[in-house]
């Protein structure tokens, strides 16, 4: 699947300093590129109230979401308490 990444993103990822918990990011980002469907990925659930919105737990992170057309942008990467106040 083809991966585009926001800037809020990014700027999420810019703020953790965790480097075991980047290497966790990293995997889950690499498994995502190479998987077929978002069946094949643990850990990811769709949020309700919304057609294309998913997140992917990542330890105590939230990894916000959007699939349109075959393509995965992500969006967020906060805190398990803050995901729902900023996406979707």
């Amino acid at each position: 699947m083809k991966v585009v990444f926001l800037n809020s993103f990014k700027k999420d990822l810019i703020k953790i300093s965790n480097v075991k918990l980047k290497g966790q990011i990293k995997e889950v980002i690499i498994a995502v590129e190479l998987a077929e469907s978002l069946a094949f990925l643990p850990n990811v659930k769709k949020m309700q109230g919304y057609s294309n919105a998913y997140r992917i737990r990542i330890g105590d992170y939230r990894l916000g979401l959007f699939i349109e057309n075959g393509q995965i942008e992500m969006v967020r990467l906060v805190k398990r308490n803050d995901i729902y106040k900023v996406f979707p």
